[in-house]
């Protein structure tokens, strides 16, 4: 049986090679290929054009917004489209977790202490046992994320786009129900996919309703979050505090007020450092041709109609 072809671009990569092989591919040139492996994150080297042979390609990010702003996706309307959503949930998962953990135990206000009786941040050291956490846009991440803060005796409410129940979380809702988490929970977790529809899901209105204690994490992309408000509700203290692995702009200019506010962790969008995110998107890449070659399903499949 012939294996079936698979190109791999914008250039030769052994990895992703050896990725298309083990799932059952056998690397070839764009012109005689079935699917397209892309390795590349920069839209302007994508093709203009693909062979009408291309009935698949692979897409190396979890986030596709910028696949959509470049009309990457729309230019090949017959193609199917697949992002690398899940291939790097645990990882970010672990990140949001660290956030919310640093935060809410006051780690900002320990690593500033010099001296052994500044003492003084004492009552804002809390904990997550018995805590309520929103995971807003309980995808994979989400999901790897339930059990890390049921270890720790915190409970859950998802909100995803269906509201089909998220196994470990005590309760799932589905996204046009988002607003009536935030008087019910201590904390938010942003993992949720960019899209028009979700720019600043959280503004003024959503986190003057969370309480003095409540941090907002954000691991999704800083478009989700309103800037301007959310600078506003920690200068107010109407928020204990924000943890953001993403923000809006990216890069945060230098000067910005979140760079200097104690009661915010910021990390440098790194919560899927390259030292993982190579291996995991071949396993993801693996995966998918292994299903494309078989005739299954395929994992993380965009829907153009929603951006994602």
């Amino acid at each position: 049986m012939t294996a079936t072809a698979i190109a791999l671009g914008p250039e030769s990569d052994a990895l992703l090679a050896d990725a298309i092989v083990r799932g059952g591919g056998k690397p070839a040139p764009t012109a005689e290929a079935e699917g397209l492996v892309w390795g590349g994150n920069d839209p302007a080297e994508f093709p203009a054009d693909l062979p009408t042979s291309i009935r698949w390609v692979q897409l190396p990010s979890a986030g596709v917004e910028h696949w959509f702003a470049a009309g990457i996706v729309q230019r090949h309307p017959d193609v199917v489209w697949t992002s690398a959503a899940g291939a790097f949930a645990a990882t970010v998962a672990e990140h949001a977790f660290m956030l919310l953990l640093a935060g809410v135990r006051a780690l900002p206000e320990h690593l500033a202490a010099t001296t052994w009786r500044q003492r003084e941040f004492f009552d804002r050291v809390g904990t997550l046992r018995g805590a309520r956490v929103a995971i807003i846009g309980a995808g994979g991440i989400g999901r790897t994320l339930v059990p890390m803060l049921a270890s720790v005796g915190a409970t859950v409410i998802a909100v995803n786009r269906s509201g089909r129940p998220v196994d470990g979380a005590a309760e799932t809702l589905p996204s046009d129900r988002v607003d009536e988490v935030y008087p019910r929970v201590d904390h938010v977790v942003v993992a949720a996919p960019a899209t028009d529809a979700t720019r600043h899901l959280i503004g003024r209105e959503q986190l003057a309703r969370l309480g003095s204690h409540s941090w907002v994490i954000n691991v999704a992309r800083g478009s989700l979050v309103d800037t301007d408000a959310l600078v506003d509700a920690l200068l107010d203290n109407t928020i204990g505090g924000a943890g953001l692995d993403v923000t809006d702009p990216e890069p945060l200019p230098d000067g910005h007020p979140l760079w200097t506010l104690p009661n915010v962790i910021i990390t440098p969008h790194d919560s899927n450092p390259p030292s993982v995110r190579v291996t995991a998107y071949a396993a993801h890449v693996t995966e998918n041709v292994r299903r494309f070659v078989a005739g299954e399903a395929l994992t993380a499949r965009i829907d153009p109609g929603v951006g994602y």
